[in-house]
């Protein structure tokens, strides 16, 4: 992806001779740099996007009287038979559009040339970039939003599976599975939408633009857009050329969702540590000296990979930082940072997913686990304050009961024991306030759960209401993603039937 710029569109050296020479003359074909300079080997990602671009490109130069109608078939032709070569069969070139171009002009002689008129490596590569990356981004979209259904019908499962909440990993309030699942789904709803206005911004069309300052001849970048299935042009021809900020946006979005991801991993290697969660043996892994072992590997690989995300953000800013308009060579390094990140992630959303929707989660243990710490110490103190105990004065109440109970084996304070302090605060029989049954049901952590039936909280109703509306978002952004798919497809179907007619 050189996109170093071509300001003629002229060909020279011997059809017979295909190397890059015939593309950028002997004076730029040889020297020391020239495998430095090159980006053929990377190129192989965008090989197929530069076919079509070239497509469009030529059908739309034929439509408006620019090459003829024989030259352009006799073209199209050929870049037929380069896709059918591959990648591996290009010749020599500083990169892909070169190399494809050297093997056009192979096949087709000097009139092969003619498939770079009015356009730039500069535009023509970036939009092959826009358009390979328009691909991925469907792809981790369609993988986030089935990981999301996933959560979903996992947490549908557990509405009433309590489990121990934490906050600085000391026991809190107990919550349920299907709580704690219900918020990584937001999590990865709210990366969905990231991605999809991402995806906004990706699919437009620079080609036309030529090196930066557009070009004299009468083209149309409308029609481009459509053969390429792209939803509008860029306007300014030097922004279309250079800007590489979608890939920024794209980044960045994937290593947000590549953070959420590790707080997810994060979370079931600590449960599995406790014992609160049992691994399927497909995402988990064992010692190699230590027979007992089970570890949660997939899941730490998770957590690690953040940092390809995070570090591809970091390096593509890094490389776009202080770049004069329009075109520079640096432009050649940013893509791998963006095509590292989002490899990387999409292989985690469905490993994390995956690894969840396919745990065990024993009720009987997490329910034990929900009492430790007097996580329900906070209930206590809600119970008094609705019976018109001022919070901070029940706060003070439930916090000397607790202190009661230190260097004992009891996770909380008996009902007994809550009381004589109460009394001693309030200067009121407990009794007075609130009954002994309502205390010890607060004790409860099912019931601690029940109680707490506030919009987005972990009691069952409420849990199924987020679930309902979660599977209403899910179903838009299906189709959401079903409608982006299906343009894409109709252009790759439409753009065949015009090159059709030339060959």
């Amino acid at each position: 992806m050189s996109d170093g710029e071509d300001p003629t569109n002229e060909t020279a050296g011997d059809a017979d001779a295909p190397d890059e020479s015939v593309v950028r003359r002997d004076r730029f074909s040889g020297g020391p740099a020239r495998s430095f300079l090159s980006s053929l080997a990377d190129d192989e990602r965008i090989f197929a996007a530069d076919l079509a671009v070239d497509r469009a490109h030529v059908v739309m130069l034929a439509e408006q009287d620019i090459v003829g109608d024989d030259t352009a078939g006799e073209i199209l032709a050929a870049l037929d038979d380069i896709e059918s070569a591959g990648h591996a069969d290009l010749p020599d070139g500083e990169d892909v559009h070169e190399a494809i171009e050297s093997a056009v002009i192979d096949r087709v002689g000097p009139d092969g040339g003619k498939m770079h008129t009015a356009r730039s490596r500069n535009d023509e590569v970036a939009t092959c970039i826009r358009y390979r990356l328009r691909a991925d981004l469907l792809e981790l979209i369609e993988t986030t939003v089935e990981a999301r259904g996933q959560l979903l019908e996992t947490a549908a499962q557990h509405t009433e599976t309590v489990m121990p909440g934490y906050t600085h990993l000391q026991p809190a309030q107990p919550t349920t599975v299907a709580h704690w699942l219900a918020s990584y789904e937001q999590a990865l709803q709210r990366d969905t939408e990231r991605l999809l206005d991402a995806y906004e911004r990706v699919n437009q069309n620079p080609l036309g633009s030529a090196a930066f300052a557009g070009t004299p001849f009468d083209v149309d970048r409308e029609r481009t857009a459509e053969l390429l299935g792209f939803e509008s042009v860029l306007s300014n021809s030097m922004d279309a050329s250079a800007t590489r900020d979608f890939l920024v946006e794209t980044t960045s979005a994937v290593a947000t969702l590549a953070t959420n991801l590790s707080g997810l991993a994060e979370d079931v290697i600590v449960m599995a540590s406790k014992g609160h969660v049992d691994l399927a043996d497909d995402y988990s892994s064992t010692s190699s000296i230590m027979p007992q072992k089970k570890n949660p590997d997939t899941l730490e690989l998770v957590r690690g990979r953040t940092g390809d995300a995070t570090a591809g953000l970091s390096g593509l800013l890094t490389n776009l930082k202080g770049q004069p308009r329009a075109y520079n060579r640096d432009l050649q390094r940013a893509g791998r940072h963006a095509w590292d990140a989002i490899d990387s992630v999409t292989e985690s959303v469905a490993v994390a997913t995956g690894a969840v929707a396919t745990a065990e989660w024993p009720a009987e243990e997490l329910e034990a686990a929900a009492t430790e710490g007097f996580s329900t110490a906070t209930g206590v103190a809600d119970l008094l304050a609705m019976a018109g105990v001022p919070f901070r004065t029940a706060h003070e109440v439930v916090a000397e009961a607790a202190s009661g109970i230190e260097g004992t084996d009891a996770d909380a304070p008996d009902y007994d024991t809550i009381a004589a302090v109460a009394e001693d605060v309030l200067g009121d029989p407990l009794s007075e306030y609130v009954e002994r049954s309502a205390v010890e049901a607060a004790l409860d952590p099912t019931e601690s759960v029940a109680m707490r039936d506030s919009q987005g909280g972990p009691a069952p109703e409420a849990v199924n209401a987020q679930l309902s509306v979660a599977q209403d978002t899910l179903a838009v952004d299906r189709e959401a993603l079903a409608t982006r798919r299906e343009t894409v497809s109709s252009a790759e179907n439409h753009r065949q039937t015009e090159v059709d007619r030339y060959v």
